[in-house]
């Protein structure tokens, strides 16, 4: 029998990856998820239809970080040797709106974990990898951000997370927990939730290509942050957990990039060209030129009249709007991963262009199909009918 391992989270991006990463190594994968009266298993289906997975290789259990007794008795059940507690409320302008649940789920929740680990008398037997985030420097104090760069947090996000990563340090240094915390940059991937930036912006040039929508809005094009793949960075909590002592870590690119070049480098991979004007929240993006052979070749020759059109009578496709900016704003993250590079061995694989380009690919092929779907392609069952 090989490790067990129990991620909170299982079902958002890094959850999804991390299982399908484990599995491969040989764990018995026990994930939490919340309930929904709609499907949210989707990012982690393909594991159930897996025939070379066992059914108790993979097992989901119904549970909420809110709730102490649930986490607890989901623990004793499972017995793991390794948590990663990747479960949160991790939309950042969100958390302004729901303070008080951000700050139970983010911040107490991981209290909960270690708490239920030290009452069964688990502490020898389990390590914990904490999910920390780059939203912890907030306002930097220093570029790039280290392992000892101050934190400031600017949101009930971060705030709620701040919590969560000293309670981690103190359980570790007063009663022995390999418990570690990882300091995540921005990471993404084709699988990120479509209301994070990066995958709103790949997601709505899919959309606005080939004629599904007509406008992106955005917040605070100026901010810059250290974008990675979640591929990589899933690989460095599960290498923190495998030290022989427990450590906080950095884990980013040392990259920092404009949101506005996130966007520019998006369209340019349709072989539309972005240009901006105007300043803050009068800002516009517009398409200036069409590369006609490269936007057939992504996209499809039968969007291209249509999109040259569409440019022509209105050429802005982006403009800001100032719902989208935080009530406090996180203007520049970039993350120096020195040290997890020296003692995890940690190398990550994907550039942003990689990211950016597999991002662009993938929305493309669902908004194709969606494109499909409204247009006839499909005949699908009304059951009002």
């Amino acid at each position: 029998m090989g490790k067990t391992a129990l991620i909170t989270g299982i079902t958002g991006q890094d959850g999804a990856y991390l299982a399908e990463f484990l599995i491969k190594k040989g764990y018995n994968v026990h994930g939490i998820k919340r309930r929904s009266s709609l499907l949210n298993t989707d990012r982690v289906d393909h594991l159930y239809q897996d025939p070379h997975i066992e059914k108790r290789n993979f097992v989901l259990h119904y549970g909420d970080l809110s709730d102490s007794m649930n986490v607890t008795r989901i623990i004793q059940e499972c017995q793991p040797d390794e948590i990663y507690n990747l479960g949160a409320m991790s939309h950042v302008k969100v958390s302004f709106d729901i303070p008080e649940y951000t700050a139970n789920t983010d911040g107490i929740g991981t209290l909960r974990i270690l708490e239920a680990v030290r009452l069964l008398g688990m502490i020898e037997k389990t390590r914990i990898y904490q999910a920390s985030t780059s939203e912890l420097y907030g306002l930097v104090r220093e570029v790039p951000q280290t392992e000892k760069t101050p934190f400031y947090p600017r949101s009930p996000y971060a705030c709620a997370k701040l919590y969560a990563y000293w309670i981690t340090v103190n359980y570790r240094e007063a009663y022995g927990f390999h418990a570690s915390n990882g300091i995540l940059f921005n990471h993404e991937s084709p699988i990120r939730g479509e209301t994070f930036v990066s995958r709103k912006i790949t997601r709505a040039l899919a959309r606005i290509v080939l004629g599904m929508q007509d406008t992106l809005y955005m917040g605070n094009l100026s901010s810059k942050r250290d974008w990675g793949h979640a591929k990589d960075y899933i690989k460095a909590m599960y290498l923190i957990l495998q030290q022989d002592e427990p450590d906080d870590y950095v884990i980013a690119t040392g990259v920092s990039t404009e949101i506005r070049e996130f966007v520019r480098r998006a369209f340019t991979l349709v072989g539309a060209e972005i240009t901006f004007s105007g300043e803050k929240t009068d800002e516009k993006g517009s398409i200036t030129s069409i590369d006609d052979n490269l936007f057939i070749k992504k996209v499809g020759e039968e969007h291209l009249a249509n999109f040259k059109i569409r440019c022509k009578n209105n050429p802005v496709i982006l403009k800001v709007d100032s719902a989208y900016f935080r009530p406090t704003e996180v203007d520049f993250l970039k993350g120096d991963a020195t040290k997890a590079r020296e003692k995890l061995g940690w190398i990550p694989e994907y550039s942003l262009d990689d990211l950016i380009s597999e991002m662009v690919t993938s929305d493309l092929t669902l908004m194709k199909k969606e494109h499909y779907l409204k247009n006839g392609g499909y005949k699908t069952l009304n059951y009002f009918e």
